[in-house]
């Protein structure tokens, strides 16, 4: 879990909003906080045996509502999700390690306001990845290539 996000204050946001802090709620809250950096549903879905799987993913969706979790899509497609630094931003993932960073420079104004006015489309959203390679990856590379 994110060092700035415990369970309490997460439980006492859901509270404060009106949500129900049921014990299969507090069963997916805690079993993510032990799940790490990134996870998937399906990891949670599978550590919580006894909980119902349309209520791992209720729980999620509800968390990522809240901008407690936030989503991230790997470039082979597969959704993961990890605790969020709240408010807008987005990710940069490593294709090789699976490392995601985020980032708040979303300089897309100007394409969202030509988009609306091209096609009459309100535009209410959208969501950035960024996919190469981290730091670390980048330079093990060169190092790698020259192995016989």
């Amino acid at each position: 879990m994110a060092k700035h996000t415990n369970l309490s204050t997460v439980i006492q946001r859901m509270e404060d909003r009106g949500y129900r802090v049921t014990a299969p709620r507090l069963a997916v809250l805690a079993a993510a906080a032990d799940c790490g950096d990134q996870f998937s549903a399906e990891e949670l879905d599978q550590r919580l045996p006894r909980v119902g799987r349309a209520t791992v993913f209720r729980t999620l969706k509800l968390l990522v509502e809240m901008d407690v979790l936030c989503r991230v899509l790997l470039d082979d497609g597969s959704l993961r999700y990890r605790w969020s630094r709240r408010g807008h931003h987005h990710h940069l993932v490593c294709n090789e390690c699976g490392a995601v960073q985020d980032f708040t420079a979303c300089d897309v104004a100007d394409l969202v306001s030509e988009l609306t006015h091209r096609t009459n489309f309100t535009v209410e959203g959208h969501w950035l990845e960024v996919y190469g390679r981290c730091g670390t990856c980048a330079h093990a590379a060169p190092a790698l290539a020259a192995l016989p």
